[in-house]
């Protein structure tokens, strides 16, 4: 069999009988040896009858959420390939034949793109249109680096075994871009064409929570790219951290009628601490991900990252700010352990502290690298 036709499906008898005519008629007009399969996901409303008195195959997926669904559809299809897209009659079954060109082409992955093929009036939400599915398909691009312009188009193909490689394990909706994100990171072969959306023909409300399923796209897209989560903001917090310290470090800064002295410095201390933490866990999720493999990473250069390099460069600091700690005293002994001037001896502690801060941090740190590392039988 080339062609599975998959649909998840949660109590749509409103449109259910259309969308499986409508895919039957493709593949009888395109004859495709192919299989019209219901993922149910629990329905009370009769569809599981109607998909069955209309010829299609059902499989029961007690785990209720779409990625379940999908998840459950793919394993139980028997097609080559499988195009998976709503039941709710917003995507056209009708024409199926460009994501097939593709498939047969080689690629692995075929997203539909409705910008580009065409959104009815009142199909998407404005909020989805303008700005929920623009902003997360960028984030998207800029994370996982690929051409695809619609992360999150219901209407795709793939060859099945490529797809059951990566181990799709999200249950919700996003699981829509967990198949993007995975493909692009395993350099599957992925490309896109054009799609038409209208508006659905049911009345009952979408199973779409727009800001629900809008973060857990956004909380997937974060986690799977540690990166963009942990290590590029850790860098950029440890540089505006030092940059503040070491140039109010010998003295307060003008700059025009701002003047910055101790109190930036000491922002500049707690910036320093928080970006060092972060990008520890960079290095923890990248250990983890090498060890576990939910992620590829370049594991040369985790492995150059060892618990006793950490727990060495985190020693070195500790002793540092141990000894300018030291200096301190013996400036505060000099004047009889009285008042000191803030302005001047917050210069040398502020330093210290941080020093003494990120250390115990990395060292710590390095330990739990060491644990990561511990392989179980």
């Amino acid at each position: 069999m080339e062609l599975t036709i998959l649909m998840p499906c949660l109590n749509e008898a409103e449109t259910l009988e259309t969308c499986i005519r409508k895919a039957r008629t493709y593949l009888d007009k395109s004859g495709i040896d192919g299989e019209i399969l219901i993922a149910d996901n629990g329905s009370t409303d009769g569809s599981r009858e109607i998909a069955l008195r209309c010829g299609a195959r059902v499989v029961e997926v007690p785990e209720r959420g779409y990625g379940a669904a999908l998840i459950g559809g793919c394993n139980a299809a028997q097609g080559k390939y499988v195009i998976m897209g709503d039941a709710d009659d917003s995507y056209d079954f009708l024409h199926l034949d460009p994501f097939m060109e593709k498939l047969r082409e080689g690629y692995d992955l075929v997203m539909g793109n409705r910008f580009k093929g065409g959104i009815e009036p009142g199909a998407m939400p404005p909020l989805h249109r303008y700005l929920g599915n623009p902003v997360l398909s960028f984030i998207g691009r800029l994370f996982y680096p690929s051409n695809i312009g619609d992360f999150h188009c219901g209407l795709r193909g793939y060859k099945r075994e490529s797809i059951l490689k990566l181990g799709l394990q999200t249950t919700g909706m996003e699981y829509a871009s967990e198949m993007v994100v995975k493909a692009t990171l395993y350099k599957l072969k992925i490309t896109e064409v054009p799609t038409t959306l209208k508006k659905d023909g049911r009345t009952h409300a979408p199973h779409l929570r727009s800001f629900r399923d809008g973060w857990r796209h956004l909380k997937f897209l974060l986690m799977h790219s540690p990166n963009w989560l942990f290590l590029y903001p850790g860098i950029f917090f440890v540089a505006l951290g030092l940059i503040l310290m070491v140039g109010l470090m010998f003295g307060p800064v003008s700059i025009g009628s701002v003047t910055l002295d101790i109190h930036t410095m000491l922002y500049g201390s707690a910036f320093t601490i928080i970006g060092a933490s972060t990008i520890q866990f960079a290095v923890f999720t990248k250990t983890y991900a090498k060890n576990s493999g939910f992620i590829p990473v370049d594991t040369k250069t985790v492995d150059k990252i060892t618990e006793d390099r950490v727990i060495l460069g985190g020693v070195i600091l500790l002793i540092i700010g141990i000894i300018a700690t030291v200096v301190a005293l013996v400036v505060w002994g000099e004047n009889s352990f009285g008042a000191l001037d803030p302005q001047q001896i917050m210069r040398l502690t502020i330093p210290a502290l941080t020093a003494m801060a990120v250390g115990v941090q990395m060292i710590f740190g390095g330990f739990f690298i060491g644990i990561l590392n511990i392989r179980h039988k």
